[in-house]
C-alpha cells in the first residue's frame, strides 16, 4: 500500500478541490433542508456548491494552460487559482467565509505543503474567516474552523495526522453547535455552513490518505417543518435583501465600507485583498448598499436577493422562448439586452460558473431557453447549467458557440413565434456559418502554429488557432480579415475593444470594402474585453 504524501502538492491540491465538488454535490440539498441561519433561505449548500465549483474551475484553468506549454503547474499557481476562483465565485453568506478561509490557506500554502504548514494554514484561515465577520457568532461555520484549526496545531505526525486531526475536531464542533446557536437548537439540526466546512476538510482528509472518510448521518429529525416555513422570513425579523458584489477597490476605502454598511445591515462578511473584494450584506435598502460599493471603488456582478421572493413576480406568466447568452464585454451584454436576450458577464479570466448560467435561465422566465455560451471551454459548464434547468421544468437547448460573434449570428436569426426545434436549426446553422478570429498580445516566447512569437507580439487566432504573428493591431487585424475573406463571406463583423479607438474600425471597414465589394460590415463596442478584437466572418 502507498505511504500517505507528507507534501500537499498541486495534484493533491486539484483532486481536493474535486473532491469537494464532489461532496457538497451529494450533500448540496441536505445541506440546504437544515439552513435556518442566519436566514432561512435554503439555499446554504448550494451555495457553497458554486463556490467551490468556481475554484474547482480556477485550478483546472492552471493546468490546463501549463499542459499547453513546457512548465508543471506548481502547488502556489493551484492554490492561488483556488482561493481567487472561490472569492470570484463566492454565493451567500457560507460561500463568503468559505473564500476567505481557503484564501488564508492558500497564503501560507504557496510556500509549502508539509504538516507544518498545513498547521500554520488552517490557523490563519480561521483568523482571517472571523476577522472578515463584522460580528463573528459561535455555533456556526467560524466555530468548525477553529477547532479544526486549534486540532492541528496540537495534532503530532506528518500531513495525513494533522488533517486527520483537523476533521475529526471539526466534526465534534458541529455536532455542538445546536448547544451553542439557539436557532439550531429549536430546529434541532446542525450549522448548515460548519457542515460544508466538514465537507471540505473530509475532501482534504481523501485527497492526502486516499481514503475516503466515512460518512456521518446528520440527520434532520422527523417531522421537521421546511425552514422557509416555519422560521421566520428575512423581512420580519431581519433585512429584506441579500446584497453581494465583487469590488475592485484598495484597502482604505475597504475600510471605510465595512463601517458604511455595518451601519446598513447585518450578516456583513467582506473578504479578499491586493485590491479585489467579495462584498455580502443583508440589508433593507439594497440601493443604499450598492451606492456605499460605488463610493469605495468599482462594484460588478452585482447580486440583489429578496428574502422570501421569486427573481419574477409569480404572478407573472413567463414567455413561451427566451434566450441566455454569454458575453464577454459589457457593450455586447448592452446590445443583446435591447435584442431581448438575457446576458451572462464572463470577464477576463473570471468564466461564468454552471450556477450564474442556471439563474440566467431562471431569469429568462420562460418554458423554453436557448443558451449560447459562446466559448468553447464553456460547452461542459453550459451542459450541466441545461441539465439542471431541466429538472425545473425548462426545456434547454445549448447551441455550442465558440465564440461570441457567433453568439451574435445566432441572435440574429431567432425569431420566437416559430417552432422551438425550428428555431434552434436555424441559430445552429448562423452559427456554424460564422468563422470566428480574435486579436490578442503574447505574454511571453512560445511556440505557435503560425511560429515562434515573442513578448508583445500581436496573434491573430482563427477559429482558435493562431494564423498570423504580427507587429501592431491594424495591420494583423488586416492580414486576418483577407484569410478569412479568401474562402468567401458576405459579412464581417467587429467587436471593437474598450481602448481601441474608432479609427481602426473605419479603416477596416475600407479595406473591406476596397478589397470585397460585395461583403458588408458591421461593428459593434465591446466594452471591457480579454481581446482588443473579435472579428467575424458570415
Amino acid at each position: 500500500m502507498p505511504q500517505p504524501p507528507d507534501d500537499l502538492d498541486a495534484v493533491a491540491v486539484r483532486t481536493w478541490c474535486s473532491l469537494a465538488l464532489e461532496a457538497l454535490g451529494r450533500e448540496r440539498e441536505e445541506i440546504d433542508a437544515i439552513n435556518v441561519y442566519p436566514v432561512a433561505d435554503g439555499d446554504t449548500g448550494t451555495n457553497l456548491y458554486l463556490t467551490v465549483e468556481s475554484a474547482a474551475a480556477a485550478v483546472e484553468a492552471v493546468f490546463a494552460a501549463h499542459e499547453t506549454g513546457s512548465l508543471v503547474a506548481g502547488r502556489a499557481d493551484a492554490v492561488r487559482a483556488m482561493a481567487h476562483g472561490a472569492l470570484i465565485g463566492a454565493r451567500g453568506n457560507s460561500g463568503t467565509i468559505l473564500a476567505q478561509l481557503l484564501r488564508g490557506m492558500a497564503g501560507v500554502l504557496a510556500h509549502g505543503g508539509d504538516a507544518d504548514h498545513l498547521r500554520a494554514a488552517l490557523t490563519r484561515a480561521a483568523a482571517a474567516a472571523r476577522q472578515a465577520v463584522a460580528h463573528p457568532v459561535e455555533g456556526t461555520v467560524l466555530t468548525v474552523a477553529t477547532a479544526a484549526a486549534e486540532a492541528a496545531e496540537r495534532a503530532a505526525g506528518g500531513l495525513t495526522a494533522v488533517v486527520a486531526a483537523a476533521y475529526e475536531s471539526a466534526r465534534t464542533a458541529l455536532a455542538a453547535t445546536p448547544g451553542q446557536l439557539a436557532v439550531l437548537g429549536r430546529a434541532g439540526v446542525v450549522d448548515a455552513g460548519g457542515r460544508g466546512l466538514v465537507a471540505v476538510l473530509g475532501a482534504l482528509l481523501e485527497a492526502v490518505s486516499g481514503q475516503a472518510p466515512a460518512r456521518t448521518s446528520w440527520a434532520v429529525p422527523e417531522g421537521l417543518p421546511a425552514p422557509a416555513e416555519d422560521c421566520a422570513p428575512a423581512g420580519a425579523e431581519g433585512p429584506a435583501f441579500e446584497v453581494i458584489y465583487l469590488l475592485e477597490a484598495g484597502d482604505e476605502a475597504v475600510g471605510r465600507l465595512r463601517a458604511r454598511l455595518d451601519g446598513l445591515g447585518d450578516s456583513l462578511v467582506v473578504v479578499g485583498g491586493d485590491g479585489l473584494w467579495n462584498v455580502h450584506v443583508h440589508v433593507d435598502d439594497a440601493g443604499a448598499a450598492v451606492e456605499a460599493g460605488v463610493e469605495a471603488g468599482r462594484p460588478y456582478r452585482i447580486r440583489i436577493t429578496h428574502f422570501g421572493a421569486d427573481r419574477v413576480p409569480a404572478q407573472a406568466e413567463p414567455a413561451q422562448r427566451g434566450v441566455v447568452v454569454v458575453v464577454p464585454g459589457d457593450g455586447l451584454a448592452e446590445l443583446c439586452t435591447e435584442a431581448g436576450a438575457t446576458t451572462v458577464l464572463a470577464r477576463p479570466g473570471e468564466p461564468p460558473a454552471s450556477g450564474e448560467l442556471v439563474d440566467a435561465i431562471r431569469r429568462a422566465h420562460a418554458r423554453e431557453v436557448v443558451l449560447l455560451p459562446s466559448d468553447a471551454t464553456l460547452r461542459h459548464t453550459a451542459g450541466a447549467a441545461a441539465e439542471q434547468a431541466r429538472t425545473e421544468g425548462v426545456r434547454v437547448a445549448v447551441i455550442p458557440t465558440r465564440a461570441a460573434v457567433q453568439g451574435l449570428a445566432a441572435l440574429a436569426v431567432h425569431e420566437p413565434d416559430r417552432g422551438f426545434d425550428e428555431d434552434v436549426v436555424a441559430m445552429t446553422a448562423a452559427a456554424g456559418a460564422t468563422r470566428y478570429a480574435e486579436l490578442a498580445v503574447a505574454e511571453r516566447q512560445s511556440w505557435t502554429m503560425a511560429g515562434i512569437c515573442q513578448a508583445g507580439d500581436i496573434l491573430g487566432l482563427i477559429d482558435g488557432d493562431v494564423a498570423v504573428i504580427g507587429a501592431d493591431v491594424p495591420s494583423t487585424a488586416r492580414t486576418v480579415l483577407d484569410r478569412m475573406l479568401s474562402a468567401g463571406g458576405e459579412l464581417v463583423t467587429l467587436v471593437l475593444g474598450q481602448d481601441v479607438p474608432d479609427a481602426l474600425a473605419d479603416a477596416l471597414a475600407e479595406h473591406v470594402r476596397e478589397g470585397y465589394p460585395a461583403v458588408d460590415t458591421v461593428v459593434y463596442r465591446g466594452g471591457r474585453q480579454v481581446a482588443p478584437l473579435l472579428l467575424g466572418v458570415e
